[in-house]
């Protein structure tokens, strides 16, 4: 029986983000050309509404004549798009399963090139939507200046709604999302045909115009190719198509390659005629203003009216929306690397609606902290915004150069031309932007790339040692039957839960059963409850945990290394809702530590208080107990678990997995019959990706009722021997404890598997 707590969560979670949907309504979820281009290139097309200003901002320092040259130096960016485009085109096709950046890079340049790509990648995505917010906060105060002190909540509001509708499905975002950004490339296309219409009679002036910036600074070639670098803003973006090649509808790679060439066709467009138009309107840029630069060329245009309005509505929806860009990408990204082994492997889950929900919050979080440090100012976070950008388009171009060079496939001499063009030129601007923007607060985004890349590499490095422990042929354990368990129970009162653990050890015949208490006044009762069974009571100082951990290990200190030893921990809870929990914290908190005790098994007995029938004896011995192995993969843990299953006189014992993969379910089923394991292995259907639901629709087949049939579920669990691993194991059994804690008649026995150090 579910709990309440949980069928209540369950609801809200289906109001909020509706129905689960199952694995195989993924094909559904793929994305014609009309709904990718809002979801990948809303960050790109989004862009020109302040790559413009951002050019006149740098242009203004050498004084107003300087403004002039706002338009070769956006014919430059046009031009180095172009070719950013033309060369991403090759590597969609080269590379139709995604991945962009890092995929290239990592299989033709090596590991650290590979890292260096994907942690640009991850740091571009936070900033893409730092930015992009941010920038359409600026867009809605420019029409409603009474808003501007409340910027910070605002912008972190925004990215809690966007980061909701991702977590609502693709698809469903992407049609949310299309309406805003084919609005906002309506509303850009009628402003430019409308200004340069007018333009033939004499262009309307901005409301800056004829205002006079003194020189700051000389127009010399570094002042000239800091603008050049400030306007390749309009670049952002452009890899998300790349990376998410398998969210097209098939014929993928063309679908992905199509949808690319029209958003840098549009993008082009709208950035040059913005351009021109800021040129003949004569916007002089100003920080102080409360307007963009497109707000006023918007507003010089229309005089103000009523389309000035929609143009700042569209902009602003456009700005807030373009961070889809980087939901989209960010967690398909850090599936990729976490399949790969370099970020946590909790970043591969699907949540309810296909979606990587991990990486949506994760996301979140870094983009609404970056906000809330740089106090939502667009002009200092911009300055951190490129160098990832370029980075990861220069290991790119590189790579795909190597590529051409290895595979020397049908017009490669070509294809290597235009990869070593496009790799030789952004190459070129990321240098420049490093050192126009490195004391702006480039030099944030120089430190942090190699720290994540260090991260990477040591979670890299902690799985792959993790593996050769789990397969080290020292490690395998040897068999054990019965006669090496040994029972430890933990006695905090005299109730229906604890008649159920002793009743339950008696029905195991463990080599030998123990009672230990903290509380001398149950001993006699005890006595009278279980006279065959020794109690000691650990009264002496220190707290609970220590007592009871110094008395485990001196209970194990005679022990073989063959035999477990189990503590037994029955406990009544008063309701089927995890506040019950919570009101026993210290009870929690003993089983949670006692996971890392060496060679100490944690058995729970929990017992709901509704589920005590009253004149029912609970010490009774139960007729049968079946016993369920979780098992993910065949390694020593695996072993481990059902050599300790085999010690608890099941009925049967049988193992569980279920086929999330199903090439991983097949690869372990091979696994299973070559290790000669003398219990079935059962590959269980989880077609919503639940296994905390899947285990417990699996385990009410056997009718358990704690009194005649009991399942005990047993979980191979890592010890780790630094606190900062644990996030990387363990959060199955963390979910199917969860579940399993108010099952009735459902046992749950952690078998923890410490790991050393480093692998010997």
């Amino acid at each position: 029986m579910a709990t309440s707590e949980l069928s209540t969560s369950a609801a809200i979670k289906r109001i909020l983000l509706g129905r689960p949907m199952a694995s195989g309504e993924l094909a559904d979820q793929l994305l014609p050309k009309t709904i990718a281009l809002p979801i990948f290139s809303s960050d790109a097309l989004s862009s020109v509404a302040y790559a413009t200003q951002e050019i006149l901002f740098v242009l203004a320092m050498a004084g107003t004549a300087a403004l002039t040259n706002v338009v070769p130096i956006s014919v430059g960016v046009a031009v180095l798009l172009a070719t950013v485009v033309v060369s991403y085109r090759q590597t969609i096709r080269a590379y139709p399963s995604g991945g962009g950046a890092y995929i290239v890079a990592h299989e033709n340049l090596g590991l650290l090139a590979g890292l260096t790509a994907g942690a640009s990648l991850l740091i571009d995505y936070v900033l893409t939507v730092s930015v992009s917010i941010t920038a359409g906060v600026d867009a809605i105060v420019s029409a409603a200046p009474g808003l501007e002190p409340h910027q910070v909540p605002l912008a972190i509001a925004l990215i809690a709604f966007v980061a909701y509708a991702n977590l609502r499905g693709v698809r469903e975002s992407g049609v949310f999302f299309a309406v805003p950004t084919y609005a906002f490339m309506l509303s850009i296309g009628i402003l430019l045909v409308t200004g340069f219409v007018k333009c033939l009679g004499g262009c309307p002036q901005a409301a800056s115009a004829g205002h006079h910036l003194e020189a700051t600074s000389a127009l010399t070639l570094f002042l000239f190719l800091k603008a050049f670098a400030a306007g390749t803003t309009a670049l952002t973006g452009v890899e998300a198509i790349s990376n998410g090649v398998t969210a097209f509808r098939f014929p993928q790679a063309k679908n992905a390659m199509n949808t690319l060439v029209m958003m840098a066709s549009i993008s082009i467009t709208m950035f040059l005629g913005i351009s021109l138009l800021a040129r003949y309107t004569n916007v002089v840029p100003n920080e102080e203003s409360h307007q963009t630069v497109l707000a006023e060329i918007a507003h010089a245009v229309f005089q103000g009216g009523w389309f000035f309005y929609v143009i700042q509505i569209a902009t602003a929806l456009i700005l807030v929306l373009a961070a889809n860009t980087a939901y989209a990408g960010f967690p398909r990204l850090a599936s990729i690397l976490a399949r790969d082994r370099f970020v946590p492997r909790q970043f591969m889950n699907m949540g309810d609606r296909l979606v990587f929900s991990n990486g949506i919050v994760i996301l979140s979080v870094f983009a609404g902290l970056l906000i809330w440090v740089f106090d939502a100012d667009l002009n200092r976070l911009i300055q951190l915004y490129l160098v990832g950008v370029f980075l990861s388009f220069t290991l790119s171009q590189a790579g795909m150069v190597q590529h051409w060079r290895r595979t020397k496939d049908v017009g490669w001499k070509r294809s290597l031309f235009v990869n070593a063009v496009g790799g030789t030129v952004t190459a070129i601007v990321l240098v420049v932007v490093v050192i126009t923007k490195f004391e702006g607060g480039a030099w944030i985004v120089v430190t942090a790339t190699p720290l994540l890349i260090l991260m990477m590499r040591s979670i890299y490095k902690h799985y792959v040692d993790v593996h050769a422990q789990l397969e080290h042929p020292s490690r395998k354990p040897t068999d054990r039957r019965p006669a090496h368990q040994h029972f430890v129970i933990l006695v905090t009162s005299m109730d229906a839960a604890t008649a159920r653990a002793i009743a339950y050890a008696r029905f195991v015949r463990p080599a030998d059963i123990r009672a230990v208490t903290f509380d001398d006044r149950l001993v006699d009762e005890w006595r009278r409850f279980a006279p065959d069974v020794e109690i000691t009571v650990l009264s002496d100082g220190g707290s609970r945990r220590k007592r009871l951990s110094l008395h485990l290990r001196e209970l194990r200190k005679p022990l073989s290394n063959d035999d477990f030893l189990t503590l037994v921990i029955p406990e009544v809870l008063t309701s089927r809702s995890l506040t019950a929990v919570l009101l026993r914290p210290g009870l929690f908190r003993l089983k949670a530590g006692f996971l890392a005790e060496p060679n100490v098994q944690v058995l729970n007995v929990p017992l709901v208080g509704e589920d005590i029938r009253p004149g029912v004896d609970q010490s009774q011995l139960p007729s049968r107990n079946y016993v369920c192995v979780m098992v993910a993969g065949m390694h020593n843990a695996t072993l481990q678990a059902i050599e300790y299953a085999e010690t608890l006189q099941a009925t049967d014992v049988r193992a569980i997995t279920f086929g999330l993969d199903p090439e991983d379910a097949e690869r372990l089923g091979d696994d299973w019959l070559s290790a000669m394991v003398p219990h079935p292995l059962e590959v269980e259907a989880s077609p919503f990706r639940d296994i905390g639901s899947s285990l417990l629709a699996y385990i009410r087949q056997f009718k358990a009722d704690g009194l005649q049939r009991v399942v005990t579920v047993v979980l191979p669990e890592f010890v780790v021997p630094k606190r900062r691993h644990q996030v990387l194991h363990n959060q199955t059994a963390l979910i199917v404890k969860r579940r399993l804690l108010f099952e009735p008649g459902v046992v749950v026995v952690s078998v923890p598997y410490k790991l050393e150090g480093r692998a010997r």
